[in-house]
């Protein structure tokens, strides 16, 4: 059993909780990810560490309540349990030798960009940083890329915050004033990504993407989480869950990460409405 240290909601579908697990912030790094149940019953999902704190012994996980697991963990509050949290896992991502960034989150991704351009800012390279939402109401962590960033663009698709417009927009206006990247990492929903690749591929200016799909062992053995990189498979657990953005088949990835997603709402609604009724007793 993990003890969650603490919990603060970030707006009203994305929580952050620091998870008291010493072993795993001891050696997490930027990129990696955890796997958790929220009890003995529940699935198996996977977040990416959005920090550690190693004195402490936390890990910092973030998350969008979009499923029945999703929600169940939203409601436990600091000194509450979950069952399992397993990792490190994944490969970290890899920041040696670069010296001029742009990271790019989009929606829940900032969260994940977040440790990567912190510790771009912590290596001494120069960050650019672009984070994108739908609307003022779901902007989340400004303050934390304000403090690790050199530049940062705060976008919102109806303006009703920072510029007006996405985050592709934000990236063209700092190429085209004259900004050179050794690279652009982008981390956000597939379209994001992919629109932020179909600008970047013709200019040469290397994208990296992190890649969430369907996933379930964490080890490579389900195959759960296959990708088409460069037209091969990969798998996202063991292989990534970074890839070279040119290289990844969006469209499939995309209709993969489709498949479930009926079933996922109505899982949604029916612990929505049991948890209304428990409440209700």
């Amino acid at each position: 059993m993990y003890k969650i240290a603490s919990k603060r909601v970030l707006n009203p579908t994305m929580i952050e909780m620091d998870i008291e697990a010493p072993e795993i912030a001891a050696k997490a790094k930027p990129g990696e990810f955890i796997i958790l149940r929220v009890d003995e019953n529940g699935e198996r999902i996977p977040l990416t560490i959005a920090g550690e704190d190693v004195e402490k012994g936390t890990v910092k996980i973030i998350f969008q309540i979009v499923g029945s697991t999703t929600f169940k963990l939203g409601k436990k509050e600091a000194g509450d349990y979950i069952q399992d949290f397993v990792g490190p896992l994944g490969r970290p991502t890899e920041l040696e030798g670069l010296k001029k960034v742009c990271v790019i989150g989009g929606g829940a991704g900032a969260a994940i960009a977040m440790p990567i351009a912190q510790k771009l800012h912590e290596m001494g390279a120069i960050v650019h940083s672009i984070i994108g939402y739908r609307n003022k109401d779901l902007v989340i962590l400004e303050d934390e890329f304000k403090a690790c960033s050199d530049v940062l663009k705060v976008m919102t698709d109806d303006g009703s915050y920072g510029e007006h417009g996405n985050v592709v927009n934000a990236l063209q206006q700092l190429v085209e004033a004259g900004n050179e990247y050794d690279e652009v990492i982008a981390i956000g929903p597939i379209v994001m990504m992919k629109f932020v690749v179909l600008y970047t591929k013709p200019l040469n200016i290397k994208t990296v993407v992190s890649m969430n799909p369907i996933m379930i062992d964490g080890t490579g053995m389900c195959g759960g989480c296959r990708l088409t990189v460069g037209g091969k498979t990969k798998f996202a657990c063991v292989d990534g869950p970074d890839f070279d953005g040119f290289e990844v088949d969006f469209d499939e990835a995309r209709a993969r990460g489709g498949i479930y997603r009926d079933w996922e709402k109505h899982k949604y609604e029916e612990t929505c409405n049991l948890f209304a009724q428990m409440e209700a007793k």
